[in-house]
Parts: C-alpha cells; structure tokens; sequence
C-alpha cells in the first residue's frame, strides 16, 4: 500500500523539476555570442616551442666494493694483531698470476667447481672472464693470497703498507654473487 502511494509522489516530483528547469533557460545567449567574437578578435601569441630534450644521466654506483653497513667490522682485536706481525712482507721474486692485475674490489665471486677433490671457486673479473682460484694461488693488486675457499665465499689474507715503511696483512672476502 505504501508502495502505492510513493510512486506517484516520485512521478509528480520528477516532472515538478524537470518544469523547473525547462522555466529557467533562456534563448537569449548574446552576451556569450559578444565575449566569443571578442576573445576571436583578439591578436593571437605565437606558441612557444617545445623545450629541449634533457638527456638522461646515468648513475654510477661507486660502493659496491666497501663494506656493508649490514655485516660486522673487522674487529680491533684482529687489526692489533694483525699490526703487532712487522715481520711480513710481500715476496716480489714471485711470478705474479692473472687475478693479481685486477684489484679486489673488481673481482667477484660467481661459484664454485670441485675436480678430483679440490674445490675451486670461480672468479669474474671486470673484463667478464671466469676464472678459478684454490687455496694458495694468488689475486688482487695487494699481494692477495687465498687461504680458504668455500661454497659461499673466498678469503683472502693481502699485504699492504702501514704506512711506516712495513707491511701488514689485510683479511678480506669475496662473496657469492647470486643473480636474482
């Protein structure tokens, strides 16, 4: 029953607005007609031209070789002893192999190979060659040696100056690189 009732309600309200609107326009439309013709009479600018293309300016990140903020520092511990050995010095009598022209920081670690029980880990160079490296052989330009080589990472023991006319020895590790 209210149903009822509503319908027609909504019908009279309906054409109610719709008599409303009808009402209020107007044909008149001359001083629209008026700012158009003027807006065309006036003289026109010339549209400036399209700037320039910027080039895009590739970054360099240049911290790949540092420390992660996310792994421990060397302890102090580790740095006084390794200070307290004055007695070490690079042998330069030594045949220098491949890696030893490329310094530590180019090189990375993609893997590792084992071959009648010796497991290699295989190192990338910058130039993008692989090679493979064991316990013993040698890379980096300061005097690396490597004194331990597993499936995740090499470490490798260098010999740099003090400072003080001597030599003290310098842990570092290569670690897997995995390509995601």
């Amino acid at each position: 029953m209210i149903k009822q009732i509503m319908m027609p309600a909504k019908k009279i309200t309906l054409c109610a607005c719709a008599l409303a609107l009808v009402a209020c326009s107007n044909s008149d439309f001359s001083d629209l007609d008026e700012f158009m013709a003027a807006e065309k009479a006036k003289p026109q600018s010339p549209i400036k031209p399209i700037p320039p293309f910027k080039t895009y300016k590739a970054f360099t990140y240049s911290a790949t070789g540092l420390r992660s903020p996310f792994e421990k520092p060397v302890e102090v511990r580790e740095i006084t002893r390794l200070q307290a050995s004055s007695n070490v010095k690079p042998d330069e009598n030594r045949t220098k192999e491949y890696l030893e022209k490329f310094g530590i920081d180019a090189l990375t670690m993609v893997g590792t190979l084992e071959q009648a029980g010796t497991l290699w880990a295989l190192i990338q160079d910058k130039d993008g060659g692989v090679n493979r490296v064991k316990i013993g052989n040698y890379m980096g330009r300061n005097h690396g040696r490597v004194v331990e080589a597993a499936e995740n990472y090499v470490a490798v023991i260098e010999i740099v100056p003090n400072g003080v006319d001597g030599w003290i020895e310098r842990p570092r590790t290569i670690k897997l690189q995995v390509k995601e």
